[in-house]
């Protein structure tokens, strides 16, 4: 019974190494694709590499291009940042005390909302 729980930890860490070198070679094949500075012969070259010599090439170009990898990423999470905090601000619309207080008082003049209803808007708009 013994042999056999070890057999089951032993399968469970090689398991989990054949995961991450998975892992880490799909993770390098997209950074290559995704950098623009390298021309097509180079991402080609890297690529028969990878499938040659896979753990010294992955070994290799993360310490060669390791730095690269991770101002690609943290440029590319930021620019996804910035899209959807603009998208965000676009369809919240701007709300700003100013534009709350005018459309109040546009309702207020239309007949819409009362003298009070127009006074609590514009006290919860400047607070």
């Amino acid at each position: 019974m013994t042999g056999s729980f070890w057999d089951f930890l032993l399968w469970i860490f090689w398991f989990y190494i054949l995961f991450a070198c998975i892992w880490i070679f799909i993770t390098i094949i997209v950074d290559l694709f995704r950098d623009h500075t390298l021309n097509g012969w180079g991402k080609a070259l890297w690529v028969i590499f990878l499938i040659v010599v896979p753990f010294l090439a992955a070994l290799i170009y993360l310490i060669a291009r390791g730095k690269g990898m991770t101002q690609r990423e943290m440029e590319r999470r930021g620019q996804a940042q910035s899209e959807a905090n603009d998208y965000i601000r676009s369809v919240a619309g701007s709300s700003s005390p100013t534009s709350e207080i005018e459309s109040a008082k546009k309702l207020l003049d239309s007949g819409a909302i009362t003298q009070a209803e127009y006074d609590a808007l514009k006290a919860k708009a400047l607070a």
